[in-house]
Formats: C-alpha cells, sequence, structure tokens
C-alpha cells in the first residue's frame, strides 16, 4: 500500500509580490515555500503510514532547487521523493502540469489499495484543478475538499467533503484520490532524527527522457505550447482597509449608529 502526496514548492506570497514587465511572478526574487494545503495533504499521508505502516511518497515538478523542500518532506516522515523536472516541462498550465505529474505518478504505480492525496489548491494559483485533472488522466475517483476521512476495513474511505452550505459524506473505493484543506489536520513538523535520516532516504528525478515515452506524455499537450491557457496578469491586490471589532451587549445598537454616521441608513 502507498500514499502518493503530490506537492508544489510556491513563492511565499505573505510578503510584497514581485512581478515582472510582462505581468508574470518573479519567483526566483521571493522566497520559496511549500504549498500550504499540500502539508495538510502530506500529514494525512504520514496519519495513514500512522496506522497502517503503508510507504508515503512525495511527488513534485518543478526545478532542481525544489529538492530542498522534498527533503524537508521527507524529514517529517515521507519515506521517497520523487522530482519530475525538465526544461521541456516549463511554462505547463494546469491541464499541462497534471499531464506531467500524471505520467510521473504512473511511472511510481498506482496499485488496488493505493491513494493519491493532492493539496485543495496552490496559492500561486488558486484553481484548485490540478488535483482533479491528475484523478481524469489516471482514471481514478475522486473525493476534494476532503475535511474527515475514515478507513474501511473493506478498504474503501468513507470521507467528508467542504461544500459551500454544509458537508457530503461519500463512500470510495481505492485507489482513489482525495484533495485535503486546512481544516482537515494539523501538520507535523520535521523531527530531529527525521533531519538526520532525510539525506538517507530514496530521491529520484524524472526528467523528460525518463517520462517521454509514457503514454500519457505528448509533446503538444506539455510545456508551454501545450498549454491551452497563460497567465495575462500578476499583480498584489489593494489593501483592505482595518476592520472594527464591536463588543457588549448592544452590538446592534453600535452598528447602526456606525452605518447612520456614515449616512448609509
Amino acid at each position: 500500500m502507498k500514499a502518493i502526496v503530490c506537492v508544489k514548492q510556491v513563492p511565499d506570497t505573505s510578503g510584497k509580490v514581485a512581478v515582472k514587465e510582462n505581468g508574470q511572478l518573479d519567483r526566483a526574487s521571493m522566497p520559496a515555500i511549500t504549498n500550504p494545503d499540500d502539508l495538510n495533504a502530506l500529514e494525512a499521508a504520514l496519519t495513514l503510514k500512522d496506522h497502517t505502516g503503508c510507504e508515503v511518497v512525495v511527488v513534485s515538478m518543478g526545478p532542481p532547487p525544489a529538492e530542498g523542500m522534498l527533503r524537508e518532506l521527507l524529514a517529517r516522515g515521507a519515506d521517497r521523493a520523487v522530482l519530475i523536472s525538465g526544461r521541456e516541462f516549463g511554462g505547463s498550465d494546469t491541464f499541462a502540469t497534471s499531464q506531467i505529474i500524471a505520467a510521473g505518478i504512473d511511472e511510481i504505480g498506482v496499485e488496488k489499495d493505493d491513494i493519491v492525496f493532492c493539496g485543495r489548491q496552490a496559492i500561486d494559483g488558486d484553481t484548485a484543478q490540478v488535483g482533479p485533472q491528475i484523478a481524469e488522466k489516471l482514471h481514478l475517483p475522486q473525493v476534494s475538499y476532503v475535511t474527515d476521512i475514515k478507513y474501511q476495513d473493506d478498504g474503501s474511505l468513507i470521507v467528508t467533503r467542504a461544500l459551500e452550505d454544509g458537508f457530503m459524506t461519500v463512500k470510495v473505493e481505492t485507489p482513489c484520490l482525495l484533495t485535503c484543506i486546512k481544516e482537515l489536520n494539523e501538520p507535523r513538523y520535521m523531527s530531529v532524527p527525521g533531519i538526520f535520516e532525510c539525506y538517507g532516504k530514496p530521491y529520484e528525478v524524472f526528467d523528460y527522457n525518463r517520462l517521454k515515452d509514457n503514454p500519457l506524455i505528448e509533446d503538444d499537450t506539455i510545456g508551454l505550447k501545450g498549454s491551452p491557457t497563460n497567465v495575462w496578469k500578476s499583480f498584489t491586490p489593494p489593501q483592505k482597509g482595518a476592520g472594527t471589532m464591536l463588543e457588549g451587549t448592544d452590538v446592534a445598537a453600535q452598528m447602526a449608529q456606525i452605518l447612520a454616521d456614515k449616512h448609509l441608513i
């Protein structure tokens, strides 16, 4: 049994967002972090490992420096890391990215009891498309926006997913793909033994030559030329004004007075 976790190294957008003259993110000038939702996906896989002893494989697509992020995830408890990296993959949108990552996962192999975990979405794109697209290309059942997972004796899962107006409970057979949100769990930190051990754990790079013969890889569906969409412009949204907290038993009266002072009522 394997838990395969898709992760992405993203620019830290909590501070100032650097943008190039062409309107694209200047990733090289911003600190890189592990995408937050992907840490919840990793924690879900590590929790499964705690209960079953399964192998946890982390997979990322990106440039060679992403190795540092993957080593950190190995230090958190993952057993094996795979970096999908090649110039041929550069400029991929979500469609092309999911094609490439699906090929990488196919190369690793998905068996009967395996689960693929993804974060809900990446903070640099906010599309929430790559996880579901990977599932479609691997012909796996999928459940998105997962807030709870219960493992059944027959190998199936009872999964709770968040909706805009409530929750949905779904039974899903394995192998399957789940996209996780922050409400699912609290990610663990690296451990001291884990830091010592992370450089002794298996680490592989899947380049274009490794994946080009995979049936999911076609030159006209990967990279910039295989991407049907592109980013027109990136920018830092304007700062919102500070809010006002109302306290006490007469909050409604306070609110009415504020609105009256602003001539809104």
